[in-house]
């Protein structure tokens, strides 16, 4: 790998004390951050909307790159990238594109979580050559029941947070029952494990483009996901009220190589998190297979 970039070797240190590298696409520089073994296919890590590096649970990426490479970043515009954020997903996605080729892979996996769910299925059937597998969490397809409503509803979310003081992913994330609320702040304590060189929050400018991109998506005309011809696994909590759940047994039935994870119960948006352990183990059952 001959890419200009700036972070040591991978290593199999913990996401908590990872560094953060840049790598310059186009003129401008994407931060990122890689750890677990230097060799086999990297993991590329697409985030939801509004996240950043550090909206990653540690559990999870941790439990992953202590047999894979894995890689987070931040896309254009976004936490430390520098940037004009785009306002559709398939430009995300083609800047992601030219964020792996930059690191000098030419062939990735990839995790995509909620809107980085909709970015990895732009880039799976885009580049078709470049994805091997695809693990889609937390998401839905183009026009999917119900994803419209996502930036409504994160916005009612945002402020309802603001005036209680509390984060807004405790409601969009999880579910309000006990053990829904317990999992929650667990997640939220784990996202404050890394003391040092945090990465910055998304800017408002960054979040209304992204708003706007999911939009667009949930407004599209259905895709042909028959056309996605890598293998998918598809994981989701029963109770998404996000990217409501039958978005995820939607895309299971539609996309022809998909495994279905069971959908996890008393969970939400971040079924993954909540299990981030059960979902670590089938994750990696699935790389590996």
């Amino acid at each position: 790998m001959s890419a200009p970039r700036n972070l040591p070797s991978p290593s199999a240190s913990s996401y908590k004390n990872a560094p953060t590298g840049s790598v310059s696409v186009r003129g401008e520089d994407f931060v990122y951050r890689e750890l677990g073994p230097d060799d086999g296919v990297p993991l590329i890590l697409l985030v939801h909307l509004a996240g950043v590096l550090d909206n990653w649970d540690p559990r999870v990426v941790d439990g992953l790159a202590a047999r894979r490479r894995v890689i987070a970043f931040d896309n254009r515009g976004v936490g430390g990238s520098s940037g004009s954020t785009p306002n559709t997903i398939e430009t995300m996605a083609r800047d992601a594109v030219l964020f792996i080729r930059a690191l000098g892979f030419d062939q990735v996996d990839l995790l995509g979580l909620s809107m980085g769910g909709f970015i990895a299925q732009v880039i799976a059937e885009e580049e078709p050559g470049l994805v091997r597998k695809v693990i889609l969490a937390g998401t839905g397809p183009a026009g999917g029941q119900g994803i419209d409503k996502v930036p409504a509803l994160t916005v009612q979310a945002t402020l309802k947070g603001t005036l209680t003081r509390q984060d807004p992913k405790l409601s969009l994330f999880f579910t309000g029952t006990a053990g829904g609320r317990q999992a929650g702040r667990a997640f939220l304590e784990r996202l404050q494990e890394r003391t040092h060189n945090r990465d910055k929050d998304i800017s408002l400018p960054s979040f209304r483009a992204q708003l706007k991109a999911i939009k667009q998506w949930g407004r599209r005309t259905p895709s042909d996901l028959a056309r996605i011809r890598q293998p998918v696994l598809v994981a989701n909590g029963e109770n998404d009220r996000m990217v409501p759940s039958h978005n995820t047994i939607d895309l299971a039935a539609r996309l022809p190589r998909s495994e279905l994870v069971p959908l996890y119960p008393d969970a939400g948006h971040a079924g993954i998190f909540q299990y981030h352990d059960e979902f670590v183990t089938r994750a990696l059952e699935f790389l590996e297979s």
